[in-house]
């Protein structure tokens, strides 16, 4: 549920392709077109997932695969018990395995190697961002050296917040950006009509030049132009750190609480809070915005740090221990 799982997938599934193996979806694309041209502009087949669990089950049996990947938070257990019978099965997590069953888990949230989880018999658990997964076109436009010299002129600034923006973030961080009355020229991403019309009607100040653009499938372009990246602090998280950006974390939902906590506890983020909080009171996200348009070397020093700590080689771990090929257990 969510484009940014989708996004972690077809890292994954990109990685398989390039071993010589055959992938395909079982999963309700449709439902966002942009999620579809996504599969479709790689060439994976996609299945619409049958009404009930039960038909679902009888799907994956239809396809006889090698090895199943379930990434789902709302699937029940029963569903990976019956999966991991007859296949090798990989299951994303984040933080509590919640019951379920899988020969691989994968959780790749920052932090996530120093928590201890109890595991099935026989079943490996790969943690932390040694295993952050990414796409073909992350690892094509991540720098040689993430420093870049300070902007000559106003600052570049690109904001998105996820392939649906669900909880209507954009508008909340481009008029925090806009108080903040430093000049700049900023992208952000429009997912709905809704926040179409609320980032127009946002009024900018003098200098400040703001382009709404529709999602886009050149985020890792988008991302090294700018100066700085304001996003919310979800699965695309790691990717932004692996192309080496300097980026503004806002928490949109709760699932994404201890991810940024983390984040900004390493240190490695301009924290701009609950977007709940800055939606009422937006003047403590409006100065961390002031310092993070006008310090060129925070920045840098931002980019570093996560260009360091994700270096693009997560998706051949992953991989290879679900081929069992190679990395053994993390813990």
């Amino acid at each position: 549920m969510g484009v940014g799982h989708l996004m972690r997938c077809l890292a994954l599934a990109e990685e398989l392709h390039a071993r010589g193996r055959d992938v395909r979806f079982l999963v309700d694309a449709s439902a966002v077109p942009f999620a579809a041209a996504q599969l479709a502009a790689r060439g994976f087949a996609s299945v619409p997932p049958a009404p009930t669990v039960e038909e679902q089950l009888r799907q994956v049996d239809e396809l006889a695969p090698e090895a199943v990947v379930i990434d789902s938070y709302r699937l029940p257990p029963t569903v990976y018990d019956a999966v991991r019978a007859s296949y090798r099965t990989l299951a994303f997590v984040d933080g509590d395995l919640g019951g379920r069953v899988a020969d691989v888990f994968l959780d790749q949230n920052i932090g996530a190697e120093d928590d201890r989880r109890a595991l099935p018999e026989g079943a490996v658990r790969l943690a932390g961002l040694r295993y952050a997964l990414m796409r073909d076109e992350v690892l094509r436009h991540r720098p040689a050296s993430p420093e870049v010299p300070a902007p000559t002129g106003p600052p570049r600034v690109f904001a998105f917040f996820g392939g649906t923006d669900a909880y209507g973030a954009a508008p909340v961080l481009t008029d925090a950006l806009v108080a903040t009355g430093r000049p700049f020229r900023l992208s952000v991403v429009a997912a709905t009509d809704e926040s179409r019309a609320a980032l127009a009607a946002v009024r900018s100040a003098e200098g400040q030049e703001i382009e709404v653009i529709p999602p886009t499938d050149r985020l890792a372009e988008q991302v090294r132009a700018a100066d700085l990246v304001v996003s919310a602090a979800g699965t695309s998280s790691w990717e932004l750190l692996c192309l080496g950006a300097a980026v503004a974390f806002v928490c949109v939902a709760d699932n994404q609480v201890e991810s940024y906590g983390r984040v900004v506890d390493g240190g490695l983020t301009f924290p701009l809070g609950l977007l709940d909080v800055v939606r009422q009171e937006p003047e403590a996200a409006t100065a961390v915005l002031g310092v993070a348009l006008d310090d060129a070397d925070a920045r840098n020093r931002l980019r570093r740090k996560g260009w360091e700590l994700v270096d693009g080689r997560g998706r051949s771990r992953v991989v290879e221990s679900l081929l069992e090929t190679g990395e053994p257990a993390s813990g």
